[in-house]
């Protein structure tokens, strides 16, 4: 059985500051080399040469070594930095490491991590890749120590997209890749990964090549995929809930069936274990949210709730950034605080123009 899981969400001050962490390790609320994952906002802009990723990743890396986490340890802890705080969204990381408690006969939270066999150019955006990404989810369950994949609610990823690099690589090896627009391809990596979770936990039988991007009929409820430069393979983390593992801690999911869905936010915060009035406000969320993950995708026939928008057509300023800004507007309405996940680019992931919710409470 896993260790139980310890869960916090800590602000960043400046791109590269993880001061945060470090006071939460100094303060014995978590072990340095009891980390298992981080997943967090930066200020950057989101696209395929978002450094801030890059920065914040070596400080929070830096801050567990100094703290007495062996090197080559923490090397291996997934740190999934999501780029882009459009609007109010303030730049956060959320901590998860294991800790010692009694095992409850209730559900509580658990995590578990994968890495993928190395994706190649020629995979993104194809069944190669969907395969590799679904293997890597069912080690990361089991890993968790979940059986049954109704007990996923929240699927993290980072994956490769294509670069000028790849691109020639592919190229070289006389190969062909999906797109040669390399801000393209970041939906299109997190599209196909999606897939590959979707396949994992029995949500859809596997796809074709030609469903990839087009059939928006296929989704993932529980997916969160990112995408950047800074690998080549799939990292992929599952967080769910498991009986016996103690702690304080659950999760739980919803979708937001579009941009203004509030609702669908709530239902994943009700799902994860919060008794909530049947109209909740803010306040009755009483301190116990740990955090929300959510993402977010613009409707691909311009329209939101029958009402036409112009971002798909607007050449000033990417949809991406938008759309992001938009949700985490109504997301931060709904939890009272802006350091929320939003992240963007949810093709398969959720309906077509909404997205995933996963929600995280402290039950006490």
């Amino acid at each position: 059985m896993p260790d139980a899981i310890e869960v916090r969400k800590v602000p960043i001050h400046s791109v590269a500051d993880a001061s945060e962490l470090a006071k939460l390790i100094d303060d014995g609320v978590m072990a340095a080399d009891r980390v298992i994952a981080i997943i967090g906002k930066t200020e950057g802009n989101g696209g395929v040469n978002d450094y801030t990723r890059i920065i914040s990743d070596r400080a929070f890396r830096e801050v567990l070594i100094e703290k007495g986490a062996p090197a080559e340890q923490v090397k291996q802890i997934p740190i999934v930095w999501s780029g882009g705080t459009d609007g109010v969204i303030s730049p956060h990381a959320t901590i998860f490491a294991t800790t010692d408690a009694e095992p409850v006969d209730e559900p509580r939270l658990t995590v578990g991590f994968a890495m993928s066999e190395v994706l190649l150019p020629e995979d993104i955006g194809r069944v190669a890749m969907v395969s590799k990404v679904a293997d890597a989810v069912k080690v990361a369950m089991e890993r968790a120590g979940i059986t049954d994949v109704a007990d996923v609610h929240y699927v993290q990823t980072k994956t490769p997209l294509l670069t000028v690099h790849t691109i020639r690589d592919a190229k070289s090896r006389g190969k062909t890749v999906w797109t040669e627009h390399t801000h393209e391809s970041m939906d299109l990596s997190n599209g196909t990964t999606a897939l590959g979770i979707a396949v994992a936990l029995g949500e859809i039988e596997m796809p074709t090549d030609a469903d990839v991007m087009h059939d928006r009929s296929l989704f993932s409820a529980v997916a969160s995929c990112s995408s950047g430069v800074e690998l080549d393979q799939a990292q992929v983390v599952v967080v769910g809930n498991a009986t016996g593992v103690g702690g304080r801690y659950r999760v739980g999911h919803s979708v937001m069936k579009d941009a203004l869905d509030a609702d669908g936010i709530w239902a994943a915060i009700k799902d994860a274990g919060l008794d909530l009035p049947e109209r909740p406000r803010t306040a009755d969320l009483d301190g116990r949210l740990v955090n929300v993950f959510l993402k977010c995708e613009v409707s691909q026939d311009g329209q939101v709730r029958g009402r036409r928008n112009a971002m798909l057509d607007d050449s000033d300023v990417h949809w991406h950034r938008q759309i992001k800004a938009a949700v985490g507007g109504v997301t931060a309405a709904v939890t009272g605080d802006p350091a929320v996940f939003v992240s963007v680019s949810a093709a398969h992931q959720g309906p077509d123009g909404g997205g995933p919710v996963a929600a995280i409470v402290d039950l006490g």
